[in-house]
């Protein structure tokens, strides 16, 4: 059985084989630090978003408005970005990658990400994994890639 990060079971006949991504499995396997397929909770929530191809795959840290800090696990498929609490199970925030305008990282080696989103909300999160985080989104989305401070 291969272990591609797909939310389909592997197993499920009725699930095409064909590569219609231009995302390799290996590449998938390697950006999913969590194991997706592992999560029940995580897999039923994917597939009632119709999402097919998690592009990236782990914990972060989220800042709060209030300067808080919060363990999340970040998910980022070929449609959407989620936010998912990964004490209580519970979806926090999905946001469309077409509603992100750019991403801002920080110059230092300080692991910011800054998600701007000009209809919602910011997102403000540190990952040791950044630059996984940005080619997951720029394979999924054009997106515009800054480096600031601010």
């Amino acid at each position: 059985m291969s272990r591609r990060v797909q939310i389909d079971d592997a197993k499920n006949d009725d699930v095409p084989d064909g590569d219609s991504s231009p995302v390799e499995p290996d590449k998938l396997r390697k950006r999913d630090h969590i194991n997706v397929p592992s999560h029940p909770f995580l897999m039923k929530l994917l597939n009632k978003q119709g999402d097919q191809i998690v592009l990236f795959a782990d914990k972060v840290l989220k800042f709060t408005g209030s300067g808080k800090m919060k363990c999340r696990i970040l998910l980022i498929t070929d449609f959407a970005i989620y936010i998912v609490d990964p004490e209580t199970d519970s979806l926090k925030r999905r946001i469309a990658l077409a509603a992100v305008e750019k991403i801002y990282l920080s110059e230092l080696s300080d692991n910011f990400l800054a998600v701007i989103i000009p209809t919602e909300y910011d997102l403000l999160i540190a990952s040791a994994r950044k630059n996984e985080i940005i080619t997951a989104f720029v394979e999924a989305y054009e997106l515009d890639v800054v480096s600031s401070n601010r």
